[in-house]
């Protein structure tokens, strides 16, 4: 009889794939998406863009789907600290350049489930995209 595979190699030929979690560990709202996960059994994988930084292609993806609006922080103290010149007559690539560049003016989290992102962190919304 043959041997069953190891869990990872089965969920990659099952078509699923552990979540990665995006964000910088000392964010508050990093820390709350943790804890529902953890809270509900959620394995995932932790991306710490502070140390591992983020690449142009996995940005523009995100960008593409939900918008520089929605993925650059404005509301951070990096993009507030930033010269007025850089802060205005943004366009996505602008804005993807900005965030490669500090990292913290990510969105966070950003948590990628595979077939679709989600990004920043509300309780419902998680629930409802693990029930799908």
């Amino acid at each position: 009889m043959p041997r069953p595979l190891p869990r990872v190699v089965a969920a990659h030929y099952l078509g699923f794939m552990t979540p990665t979690l995006y964000g910088i560990p000392n964010c508050d709202t990093v820390k709350k998406a943790r804890t529902w996960l953890d809270q509900n059994g959620r394995a995932y994988a932790f991306h710490d863009y502070k140390k591992a930084g983020i690449d142009r292609a996995t940005l523009a993806t995100w960008v593409a789907t939900h918008g520089w609006e929605i993925v650059l922080n404005r509301a951070g103290t990096t993009f507030r600290a930033l010269p007025e010149a850089d802060r205005t007559d943004l366009t996505a690539d602008r804005a993807i350049a900005l965030m490669l560049a500090q990292p913290s003016m990510i969105k966070r989290p950003v948590l990628d489930l595979g077939d679709r992102t989600l990004v920043g962190f509300k309780p419902e919304i998680y629930a409802a995209a693990f029930e799908a």
